[in-house]
């Protein structure tokens, strides 16, 4: 399959997730983006279209940030973050997006640590 057309797939699958995935000032949605030498986390309240708190491989507050990369064991160090910076800012139950990819091997381990770190999905 063109490179292009995974794209468009992958585009239109996050759109159809997104109409029913919606994040509120009470429950805001976590989404989550993996490329492919880094992971972003954002909490977003769709209400006002604003973004609440984040974390990334990219940040400077990351332990040896340089060493981290999209991958398992760093999925579960960019979870425990998210949740801290998400708990940080009084947010204690949000809504997963996972942006179209599948629950397992990188998604699945971010997703546990921050669940093990205090975060109810």
């Amino acid at each position: 399959m063109k490179t292009q057309k995974k794209l468009q797939l992958r585009q239109l699958r996050a759109w159809r997730i997104r109409k029913k995935v919606v994040g509120t000032a009470e429950r805001p949605r976590m989404s989550v983006r993996f490329t492919g030498m880094h992971i972003y986390v954002q909490f977003i309240d769709d209400g006002k279209g604003v973004t609440i708190a984040s974390a990334s491989t990219r940040a400077k507050a990351m332990i040896d940030c340089g060493a981290v990369r999209a991958n398992v064991k760093s999925a579960v160090i960019v979870g425990k973050a998210a949740a801290a910076a998400a708990i940080g800012k009084g947010i204690s139950e949000v809504v997963f997006d996972r942006a179209g990819a599948r629950y397992h091997g990188k998604v699945k381990a971010l997703a546990e640590s921050a669940r093990e770190s205090g975060l109810k999905f």
